[in-house]
């Protein structure tokens, strides 16, 4: 059998960890979230300024890759979300390589205006963990906010793209429909 490993990917407010959990719950599988491990951090070793996230986030990245590898050698298919950037996209691949897993990228993306405003109401209500400090972030990812999208990560698999600019409007059955759980294991050669 060659495991699915179900990729969620997108720019920061583009709801990629709402539509990780409906699949995760629809599917009972596995959800590995770089988020979810970075505030596991944040809550053992503290937060302070950006400096410290990054750190944080960097050792959240290693975390994350640790766990994804141990389900592909047990042959779990599970989900793996983050904003993936190109050196994620590189790990990504050369996971690919050695396991042979079968990749099906889910890309949420969103109107770039639209996700700058997600971005300053969500560090002004205080969802958000304060470790993150997006208050000073702002700045910085406005710019890549913007653009609305990250670049695919060309693994081999399924690519489906989820456009989150109005949550009303997104096809969550649609997409769960293309995952059914049929898919997310396979044989070698056979077709979806």
């Amino acid at each position: 059998m060659t495991t699915r490993l179900i990729l969620i990917t997108g720019l920061p407010c583009t709801g990629k960890t709402f539509i990780g959990k409906q699949i995760a719950e629809r599917f009972s599988l596995p959800y590995l979230y770089k988020d979810g491990i970075k505030e596991r951090l944040f809550d053992t070793l503290g937060w302070s300024d950006r400096a410290w996230s990054k750190k944080l986030g960097a050792a959240a990245y290693s975390l994350l890759f640790y766990f994804a590898e141990a389900l592909l050698q047990a042959g779990q298919p599970f989900i793996l979300e983050s904003n993936f950037s190109a050196d994620s996209a590189s790990t990504l691949r050369a996971l690919q390589e050695q396991y042979g897993f079968l990749a099906v990228e889910i890309q949420c993306v969103a109107d770039g205006a639209v996700l700058v405003e997600r971005f300053r109401q969500r560090w002004e209500s205080g969802v958000r963990h304060p470790g993150h400090v997006d208050p000073e972030t702002y700045d910085e990812l406005r710019a890549t906010l913007l653009q609305g999208r990250l670049p695919r990560l060309e693994l081999e698999g399924e690519y489906i793209e989820v456009d989150t600019t109005d949550f009303e409007k997104v096809d969550m059955e649609g997409v769960l429909k293309r995952l059914e759980m049929k898919t997310l294991t396979q044989r070698p050669g056979e077709k979806n």
